[in-house]
C-alpha cells in the first residue's frame, strides 16, 4: 500500500506488524526509534509526513499461533447470575495479589493467583459473583512513560484484542499465557464467580499522526481510524489517547465482534465492560444511540446472552450518556457516585436526589421501561481516590506520575474530615471510618447492582493519587 499521510494511508514496507487477530503475542513491545513510520528526531513539526527506512522487526513483539483445541473445560458452564444478584468487584491482575503472603510468590501479580483457593476463598466470602478484570487484552505502554521510569499500570492501550497479556501470565509467554488464562476462568466459574473483562474497543495504543506504526496503522489506517476530513493526516480523539476507532466501517465492527465472540466462546468470559462506550455510539460526530455497533450487537445471538457494561461517556461534545443506552445494557451510573458522595460530605439540597440514586434512579432509566438493574452503582473506580482516600484528602496528590499535579480529576467530592492526609488524632480516624460505613452500607442497601473496588474493603490508600494509571508499585498495589 501507499505511505500518503494526508491521504489517511501509512503504509510502511520497513515496518513489521502486528496480526490484529493473533490470540497470543509473545513478549512486550521493546522502545526503538524504528517502530515509528517516521523519523522521531526530525524538529519539524510535518516529520511524520516523510518515511522512516529502518526495519522494525527486531524490536516488536511476536504473534503466536496456538492450538485453540488444546485445553480440556471439562464441562465447565457459565455462572449465569442474575442482574440483581450480582455484586461486581474491580481489580488489577497483578495489583489484587502481587503483595499476597499467602500466595506463592511466583505466581503472585498474574491470572495463577487469581485462580488460587485463597483468592477465590476470599473473593468467596465477601459475597463478590463477578471480578471485573482491569484490562488484559494485550496492550501497550507509552514511550514518554517509559522514559520516565513508568508504566501503562491500567492497560488501556489495547494492541492485541485477542491476546491475553503476557505479562501476567506466571507459565509461559509462547501460548501458554492462553491456557493459564483459561485455567483461571474455570476455576472462578467452579467457585459460582462470573468473569467480566473490561475493554477497550474505542482507541488503540498507537496514538496520534506521531504514534508508532505497530499494526492498524499499518495494515489500512485509513479504515481503522476516524481521521479529519479536512486533511486525513490527523485523528480525530474522542477518547484522549490519540486515535478513536472508526466503528462505522464494516472491518472494524467485524474485528470487534469476532474479538467479543472469541473471548466468550473460546475463553468463556461472562461479560464485558465498555472503556468510554459513548464512542461506540458515535456515527458522524453525534452520539446515536442507534448506531451500527448497537444495532449488530442486539443481532448477535452469542454477545446478546453475556453481561454488558458501558461506561457512558467519553471525551467527546456531547459524549456523557447516562441513562441513555439500549435495552440489555447496564451503565457505571456517575451520577449515582457524584450524588452520594456530596451527601455524605454534607452538601445542602441532596435528599431528593440522594433518594432518587437510592433507590434505583428511576429518572435515568424509567423512559426506556429499564428497571434498577440498569445501574452499576458505584462509589470508587480504578480512576479516582480509593474510599479510603475519599474520606482522607481533599486535594489530588499526583506527584509521583511526573506531570506536576496537573493530571487528574481536580474535583472530587472528597472531604478530609479536617485534616489532608492520613493523622494521629483519634477522634478523625473514628470519623473516618465511620464514613466509610456509611458509604459502604449505602452503597450495598441501594436499588442497582452494587461495584466494589478492590481494597476499599481494606481501607486501601494510593497516598492521595487519584490517577494512578502509571503507578506500577505500591501505590496501586493492595497492601494484604
Amino acid at each position: 500500500g501507499p505511505f500518503d499521510p494526508h491521504n489517511g494511508h501509512r503504509f510502511n514496507v520497513n515496518k513489521l506488524l502486528i496480526d490484529p487477530y493473533a490470540r497470543a503475542i509473545t513478549g512486550t513491545l521493546e522502545w526503538h526509534d524504528s517502530l515509528f513510520g517516521y523519523n522521531i528526531h526530525d524538529p519539524s513539526p510535518d516529520k511524520d509526513l516523510t518515511m522512516n527506512v529502518e526495519d522494525s522487526a527486531p524490536y516488536i513483539p511476536k504473534c503466536v499461533v496456538i492450538d485453540s483445541n488444546s485445553f480440556n473445560w471439562g464441562g465447565d458452564t457459565p455462572p449465569n447470575i442474575p442482574y440483581h444478584e450480582s455484586i461486581i468487584y474491580e481489580l488489577h491482575v497483578k495489583g489484587f495479589t502481587k503483595l499476597h503472603p499467602d500466595i506463592p510468590e511466583e505466581i503472585r501479580g498474574t491470572y495463577a493467583a487469581i485462580a488460587h483457593p485463597v483468592t477465590i476463598e476470599y473473593l468467596q466470602k465477601l459475597g463478590i459473583t463477578a471480578v471485573e478484570l482491569m484490562p488484559i487484552q494485550h496492550f501497550t505502554t507509552d514511550r514518554h512513560l517509559v522514559d520516565r521510569g513508568l508504566t501503562n499500570y491500567w492497560g488501556y492501550h489495547t494492541i492485541g484484542f485477542f491476546a491475553p497479556d503476557v505479562r501476567y501470565s506466571s507459565s509461559g509467554t509462547f501460548g501458554e499465557q492462553v491456557l493459564e488464562f483459561k485455567r483461571m476462568v474455570k476455576k472462578l466459574h467452579k467457585a459460582g464467580i462470573e468473569v467480566i473483562l473490561d475493554v477497550a474497543y474505542n482507541h488503540t495504543g498507537e496514538g496520534n499522526q506521531f504514534g508508532p506504526t505497530l499494526s492498524f496503522k499499518g495494515i489500512d489506517n485509513r479504515s481503522y481510524y476516524r481521521l479529519a476530513e479536512h486533511d486525513k493526516r490527523f485523528y480525530f480523539d474522542y477518547t484522549g489517547t490519540g486515535n478513536t476507532l472508526n466503528c462505522r466501517l464494516p472491518n472494524v465492527l467485524r474485528l470487534i465482534m469476532d474479538s467479543l465472540r472469541y473471548w466468550i466462546l473460546d475463553m468463556h468470559v461472562d461479560g464485558f465492560r465498555f472503556d468510554l462506550a459513548a464512542t461506540l455510539a458515535r456515527e458522524l460526530h453525534a452520539v446515536d444511540r442507534l448506531s451500527a455497533f448497537f444495532d449488530i450487537i442486539h443481532q448477535d445471538p452469542v454477545i446478546g446472552r453475556v453481561k454488558l457494561l458501558a461506561e457512558p461517556w467519553d471525551l467527546g461534545e456531547g459524549g456523557y450518556q447516562v441513562g441513555k443506552f439500549p435495552p440489555g445494557w447496564a451503565e457505571w451510573n456517575g451520577k449515582y457516585r457524584d450524588c452520594v458522595r456530596d451527601y455524605w460530605r454534607g452538601q445542602p439540597s441532596m435528599l431528593s436526589e440522594f433518594a432518587e440514586r437510592f433507590t434505583g434512579s428511576s429518572d435515568l432509566y424509567r423512559e426506556e421501561r429499564r428497571g434498577p438493574t440498569a445501574s452499576i452503582n458505584f462509589l470508587t473506580a480504578h480512576d479516582g481516590f480509593t474510599l479510603n482516600d475519599l474520606v482522607t484528602y481533599n486535594e489530588k496528590h499526583n506527584e509521583r506520575n511526573g506531570e506536576n499535579n496537573i493530571d487528574g480529576e481536580s474535583y472530587n467530592r472528597s472531604w478530609n474530615c479536617g485534616v489532608e492526609g492520613p493523622t494521629d488524632d483519634v477522634h478523625i480516624n473514628e470519623f473516618r471510618d465511620c464514613q466509610k460505613r456509611n458509604f459502604l452500607t449505602t452503597l450495598f442497601l441501594s436499588q442497582g447492582i452494587p461495584m466494589l473496588v478492590a481494597g476499599d474493603e481494606l481501607s486501601r490508600t494510593q497516598q492521595g493519587n487519584n490517577n494512578a494509571y502509571c503507578q506500577d508499585n505500591e501505590i496501586s498495589w493492595l497492601n494484604w
